[in-house]
């Protein structure tokens, strides 16, 4: 066992090319707070808080290359949330079920993947998970 503990993901960052355009995305399209960035910084950063957790997204001339990486947002109700997007024009797409939960990923401007995740009760790992009975 590890000396060290850890209890939550703080943030994860995301490479975009746009600023404009994703801001416009995760702020107006995905509905997340922007907040500041620390004044420190000395490169170009917008910071999202989803209630103590963060998403920061990082401007670069280019975008990361396309690959199954992603960070997950939960929503009370994916069902509402797909609903929304496509009245938005904003395409998803299914993914394989799990027991436990209702999910679809997105791509934002830059083709960062993005799993929208409800769940529908707690994940059990002794019966849901792979290694069990």
């Amino acid at each position: 066992m590890s000396g060290i503990r850890f209890t939550h993901i703080d943030h994860c960052s995301v490479i975009v090319t746009d600023l404009a355009r994703s801001r416009d995305f995760y702020g107006r399209v995905l509905g997340l707070r922007e907040i500041p960035a620390p004044k420190e910084f000395d490169f170009v950063a917008v910071w999202y808080d989803l209630g103590g957790t963060y998403v920061h997204l990082l401007q670069k001339p280019h975008p990361d290359t396309p690959s199954p990486r992603h960070f997950c947002l939960f929503t009370p109700d994916a069902q509402a949330a797909r609903v929304y997007l496509s009245g938005l024009g904003v395409p998803f797409e299914e993914t394989v079920k799990i027991a436990a939960a209702d999910r679809f990923f997105v791509y934002d401007p830059d083709g960062n993947r993005i799993e929208i995740l409800q769940w529908v009760r707690p994940y059990q790992p002794d019966t849901d998970g792979r290694f069990a009975g």
